[in-house]
């Protein structure tokens, strides 16, 4: 039980003051990427209570804020408005039948995540380099930007315009006043969150100045809501006895089961990643994957739309003291208050501050080093940065990942490619040696090639490999091809210097490499990474 509650709190008073600031932050993001996925508010704000307690609760990363995300909501559409056609055309038309898909959904999605954690498959996050770590963060930062100017507009006979003249002005003034509070009063004093003091200096402006701006319970209205009241998430039985409306469309439900996995991984890691470094403490990828997938599952089995980590949030809870679990719980907490017993209250907060929360946010987000280094790190990673940037904001953000990795792999193949030397020598009894330097896998294989002369070589040749190693089914391949080629000129290979799991490897794929390998005492070590690496806090 210790080792779960590890890290409950660093500082009560901290915690708890961060949780509230993030949980009036938590519920205009909420509802917004509710309104994207195309379902009620509500669903969207009891998606981030409960993502919120349980990953706080049990995940691996204290401080760290999960709820309903953007990223997530637009992966879910297309499912929702398949599932309200197919409701639509049957016989007996089921209302909101996208929804109930989604709840299923949810199950799965919960169950492939807690699967990647038992696998421990959250420690592959560390493959990622940090240059796509660097666009990742300037894009989602950009995306933040973004997200917020849509804040600026208002509804005129129906239709979102630019907010124009003095409803401008004082938009842009109360934002504006809200960042100043979040730059100055740190320099005054720590004690409180600065963000909850914006936010509250900036609502009782507006309240008691009497002053008609766009807030919270507005927003709600505009977009289709009935408000920010509600009740308790209720057990939703009736998604069981709805089975047999996937007839036909379990490929849709599993293939978006698989991408809102990934998606939501992704981000939870990577997120965790952002906050490891900017606490200089270490979370657990495996344990992150788990609570999120156990969150997931809540989820569907309760009502909300899911979630995974939040990269705002998170950063306005560390930055406003929040480093322990306390913190996590006490804005899910609040945010379920704020449903059951406070909606009037935080209906009337303006829009203005939270905006003025969220551009503070994107200032602390971006990585301003970027600009300065730009053109002092390799061209293949400033392009890496520059991409993945780019397709975090034309895109999403699991795609300009993978996109990055994809790209840093194919560099760092090509590099390693070009690498592989064979330095020649002639021992005493006529043996020619050939001194293999850099990595034989698929890349370097044509080049490795090239280095050998079968026709005018003496009758035994070695391969050393004191300085490279065999690394997949191209490597072997490539050997096993060059023996062939000095058997026909009845001439002899031998392997020399291959380290165990070299030897391994060619054992396992074919017996006729028993006569080729030469061990000696001075044959080499090469300590590769495992599980037993991978203990995480």
């Amino acid at each position: 039980m210790k080792r779960l509650f590890r890290n409950f709190t660093f500082n009560p008073k901290n915690d708890i003051l961060s949780g509230l600031t993030v949980a009036l932050a938590l519920v205009p993001e909420a509802v917004a990427f509710a309104f994207v996925a195309g379902i009620d508010p509500m669903v969207g704000l009891y998606g981030a209570f409960m993502m919120g307690i349980v990953t706080s609760m049990f995940g691996g990363r204290p401080g760290m804020i999960s709820g309903a995300t953007g990223a997530m909501a637009v992966v879910m559409v297309h499912m929702i408005q398949k599932g309200n056609e197919v409701g639509a055309s049957l016989a007996a038309p089921i209302e909101n039948l996208g929804l109930q898909w989604l709840f299923i959904t949810l199950l799965l999605v919960g169950g492939i995540q807690i699967l990647a954690g038992v696998l421990r498959l959250g420690k592959f996050v560390r493959l990622i380099p940090h240059s796509v770590m660097m666009g990742f963060v300037n894009g989602l930062a950009i995306v933040i930007f973004l997200s917020q100017l849509g804040l600026f507009k208002e509804r005129v006979n129906g239709e979102y315009q630019w907010m124009q003249g003095q409803d401008l002005f004082i938009m842009l003034g109360l934002a504006g006043l809200t960042m100043a509070i979040m730059f100055l009063l740190p320099k005054i004093t720590k004690k409180i969150p600065s963000a909850l003091v914006g936010i509250v200096v900036v609502a009782c402006i507006t309240i008691f100045g009497g002053l008609d701006v766009s807030t919270v319970g507005s927003f709600i209205r505009e977009g289709g809501g009935n408000g920010l009241e509600g009740s308790l998430p209720s057990f939703q039985i009736q998604i069981f006895g709805l089975l047999d409306t996937l007839n036909g469309h379990w490929g849709l439900i599993i293939s978006t089961a698989f991408l809102l996995a990934a998606v939501g991984l992704i981000e939870s890691l990577m997120t965790l990643n952002l906050i490891d470094d900017m606490t200089e403490t270490r979370g657990s990828g495996n344990r992150e994957c788990v609570a999120q997938g156990g969150a997931n599952i809540l989820n569907g089995l309760f009502g909300g739309m899911g979630g995974c980590a939040m990269i705002g949030q998170s950063i306005i809870n560390v930055s406003s003291g929040g480093r322990g679990r306390l913190s996590g719980i006490t804005a899910a907490i609040a945010l379920l208050c704020f449903i059951l017993f406070a909606a009037p209250l935080i209906e009337q907060i303006p829009i203005a501050a939270l905006v003025g929360v969220m551009f503070m946010v994107v200032i602390g987000t971006f990585a301003w080093s970027s600009f300065r280094i730009i053109n002092k790190i390799p061209l293949a990673d400033a392009i890496v940065l520059v991409t993945v940037s780019a397709v975090t904001v034309w895109q999403d953000l699991a795609i300009a990942v993978i996109v990055g990795v994809i790209m840093s792999a194919l560099v760092f193949a090509w590099q390693n490619a070009t690498m592989i030397r064979a330095r020649k020598y002639m021992k005493e009894d006529g043996t020619k040696v050939y001194e293999i330097w850099g990595p034989l896998f698929f890349g370097s294989v044509q080049a490795f090639n090239t280095k050998f002369d079968a026709a005018n070589d003496p009758e035994v040749i070695e391969l050393d490999f004191m300085e490279s190693r065999v690394s997949d089914h191209s490597g072997i391949e490539a050997i096993y091809a060059l023996e062939q080629k000095y058997k026909e000129y009845g001439k002899r290979v031998k392997l020399v210097h291959l380290s165990p799991e070299c030897k391994t490897l060619l054992h396992k794929a074919s017996p006729e490499f028993e006569h080729m390998i030469v061990s000696s005492i001075d044959d080499p070590r090469y300590h590769v990474v495992t599980d037993l690496m991978d203990r995480e806090v």
